[in-house]
């Protein structure tokens, strides 16, 4: 009940910060300029138009969790309400994980803004509606829930600017790791290689949530993708959040 309580407050919080609609109009713009990119692209109009508005939703995403998500703990230390709410009997794990779902309620209710726009963009282009496209937006906002868990992460410890460039950092690591598999295979065996797969077993791989060259070129995804990514989101976020509860809880505020 207490999480659940703090969630609807941080969603009622999120939902007034200037940040997060601004972020909203440039990635409907930017949405909506995908179709004047097709219109001057040799080829297949219909893909350029679905790639750059996946392209869209996943970067602007990321930058709600982010910019938002790193603001959240700090906020409240920095207006002092922490002292308020740590004196009453609200557990350190209850507030962050309440922070935790408040945002992520934000961002499905963006993500969903999003959508609309980017499904009625491509209806106006292939005169379909293609909901399958639904699906590389879920695996989107199992990587939304995964930077959620590691912005709540870094707030809970730094300031807003270093959170941010942490949080933005573990994004873009997350989504070149794959070079690092290329590096290990080149390596001679030895210590070399086991340290390199020491590194890429804990750096996250954020490609497993990355459907956007399948459903747009219509290739074939393995059965067992379905489970395998949706478990790995699950597993990650929550270790990240316990790894954040353990830090927010040896933090002295006195």
């Amino acid at each position: 009940m207490t999480i659940a309580v703090i969630a609807r407050n941080t969603f009622k919080e999120a939902v007034r910060d200037r940040v997060l609609y601004l972020l909203l109009f440039f990635a409907a713009l930017a949405i909506v300029l995908s179709r004047v990119l097709a219109l001057l692209t040799v080829g297949d109009r219909a893909k350029v138009v679905k790639d750059v508005g996946l392209a869209s939703i996943s970067l602007f995403g990321a930058l709600m969790a982010i910019l938002i998500g790193t603001g959240l703990v700090y906020k409240e230390i920095d207006k002092r309400t922490i002292f308020t709410l740590i004196s009453k009997p609200i557990r350190r794990s209850e507030f962050l994980l309440g922070k935790y779902f408040g945002l992520l309620l934000t961002l499905a209710v963006m993500t969903a803004a999003m959508s609309a726009i980017f499904l009625v963009l491509v209806f106006a282009h292939t005169l379909a509606w293609e909901f399958r496209l639904l699906i590389p937006i879920l695996f989107i906002f199992l990587e939304l829930g995964l930077l959620t868990a590691v912005a709540i992460l870094f707030s809970s410890f730094s300031t807003p600017i270093l959170s941010s460039l942490y949080a933005l950092s573990f994004f873009l690591i997350g989504h070149f790791s794959w070079s690092l598999e290329t590096l290990i295979q080149k390596t001679p065996p030895g210590w070399g290689r086991t340290a390199l797969r020491a590194v890429y077993a804990v750096l996250p791989d954020l490609e497993n949530f990355n459907l956007k060259t399948e459903f747009v070129h219509g290739l074939t995804v393995p059965s067992s993708f379905y489970v395998y990514a949706p478990l790995y989101a699950l597993v990650y976020t929550g270790f990240v959040l316990a790894l954040a509860v353990l830090v927010f809880r040896r933090r002295d505020f006195i």
